[in-house]
């Protein structure tokens, strides 16, 4: 039994590197790499979705149960940081505002969540993934897939799996920060300490 923690598909917000708004849908390539990794999925034994109800997680989330035949339940929890009033503006205007940088622990967007806050609401959002696995593991068993956002799902690795994937473990142990690209898959032990058995691997985005 184990959690399929996904990234969601590219977005154009993505590719302009522009916080997102909620309703923000997959990009034509977003879409595509949603189906990519819905057929290196078909026969993972996924059965059952959990995905974030923004927009592009859902969608995301959809090609997936197309796939796989599992139902897709929607959590707020699930979704990524709320970044409030500066939603829709590019990462690099809000550092030319004064604001800093939008990965700082210590930016407190207007009108959104700051980074503790955050924090604590991905610590409960992963109690309840957890609690979702374990039911399913009662329940007669199959995957937990889990679709959600590049922040949350650093959040994730670096707090709450066992050996902390999501910090320093870049290329070739180059101590860089992890890349979570779109559809990035990790699969995770379902019961404590959560163990990583592939990382933020996008594999199925490759050509060859």
């Amino acid at each position: 039994m184990a959690i399929y923690l996904i990234r969601h598909g590219e977005t154009a917000s993505n590719a302009q590197r522009r916080l997102q708004l909620p309703e923000t849908p997959l990009s034509e390539r977003g879409l595509e790499q949603a189906e990519r990794l819905a057929g290196r999925l078909r026969d993972a034994g996924i059965s059952r979705i959990a995905s974030s109800d923004l927009r592009r997680a859902a969608s995301t989330a959809g090609a997936i149960a197309a796939t796989t035949d599992a139902a897709v339940e929607l959590e707020p929890l699930l979704r990524e940081r709320d970044f409030g009033e500066l939603r829709g503006r590019l990462y690099s205007d809000v550092v030319d505002s004064g604001l800093g940088d939008i990965f700082s622990p210590d930016l407190v967007p207007p009108g959104g969540e700051s980074w503790e806050a955050f924090r604590t609401r991905v610590a409960e959002a992963w109690v309840w993934v957890s609690g979702r696995a374990r039911a399913l593991e009662q329940g007669g068993g199959g995957h937990l897939a889990v679709v959600t956002h590049g922040l949350f799902y650093r959040v994730v690795l670096g707090e709450h799996v066992a050996g902390h994937p999501g910090e320093g473990h870049g290329e070739e142990g180059s101590g860089k920060p992890l890349r979570i690209g779109n559809t990035a898959l990790s699969v995770i032990g379902a019961a404590p300490p959560h163990r990583a058995a592939l990382v933020a691997c996008v594999a199925h985005l490759d050509e060859g």
